[in-house]
């Protein structure tokens, strides 16, 4: 059997990867076969996360044609004008004020940090830490995009730079520099970067910090925020927060109801903190 060197949906390259028993499209968000999948990765709660669009009316929007690439989402007033609201109210399952807080949602995500952007993508092997540690190399949505069209997969400082962020390998690097060198791809990105207005990502101040460069893992209920601000309190601090424990875990956060992962840890010796000891190891009593 001969695999295909381009995908029958959309003609992007159909690669296969070096393990893998499959070839997979790398046409990502204009391929027909993966657009919806990709649109509601694109509005989950680590991406976009609009509020009031979820997999539900990702579904509906693209099956009546309103949307077909996250671009599209923040054109939905322009390009139906002053009847989009009537249009969409009048919809199985909106009403006026919802309609209303939709339009509003959108808006409001128009300005996001690049590393919502990166991970919003959808590229193979990137996830939401990584994209983070992507978007604190590069900063600006400008030097990114710059770095990703230069680099050649291999070769040159370009690579070695993207190859030097902490926890990006090969195989990542592969997925994403050739994901968004796709002429389609990129063009799809153009136009959801015209849309929006993408905040520099600044590398975290970790001088003095007690967790600077560990791993921790967060288990349990934490009483006295949640657990997205706990991360993103311990990612400001140098710490790499991670979603399960392994020999490579430094420090458990467990609060009421831990189970699983608490257990692992006091199996393989990982110290554990309750969550006062924790905000007073970092200095938030």
């Amino acid at each position: 059997f001969r695999f295909p060197a381009t995908c029958p949906e959309c003609g992007s390259d159909a690669v296969r990867e070096e393990g893998d028993a499959v070839r997979r499209c790398t046409g990502g968000l204009i391929c027909p076969a993966q657009a919806v999948e990709k649109l509601k990765h694109f509005v989950s709660r680590a991406a976009f996360d609009i509020e009031g669009l979820g997999a539900k009316q990702v579904e509906q929007f693209y099956r009546d044609g309103w949307i077909a690439e996250p671009a599209d989402i923040f054109t939905l007033k322009e390009r139906y004008g002053p009847g989009s609201l009537t249009q969409l109210k009048n919809r199985e399952g909106w009403g006026d004020k919802s309609a209303s807080n939709l339009f509003d949602a959108i808006d409001e995500k128009r300005r996001i940090p690049l590393n919502r952007v990166i991970f919003a993508l959808g590229i193979r092997h990137v996830g939401e830490a990584a994209a983070g540690l992507i978007a604190q190399t590069y900063g600006t949505w400008a030097a990114f995009d710059a770095a990703m069209s230069e680099i050649r997969v291999g070769e040159g400082p370009a690579w070695d730079e993207l190859m030097s962020v902490d926890g990006v390998g090969a195989v990542m690097a592969t997925s994403l520099v050739t994901t968004l060198q796709q002429e389609a791809e990129r063009a799809s990105i153009e136009r959801l970067v015209a849309e929006l207005q993408i905040a520099e990502v600044t590398r975290p101040e970790t001088d003095g910090s007690p967790v600077a460069g560990k791993t921790v893992v967060f288990t349990g209920t934490l009483e006295k925020m949640t657990r997205a601000e706990a991360k993103a309190r311990a990612e400001a601090l140098g710490a790499k927060v991670s979603g399960s424990v392994s020999a490579k875990t430094d420090l458990v956060v467990a609060g009421p109801g831990a189970g699983s992962k608490a257990k692992k840890a006091a199996e393989l010796g990982v110290e554990t903190l309750d969550e006062d000891a924790w905000l007073a190891l970092i200095g938030a009593e």
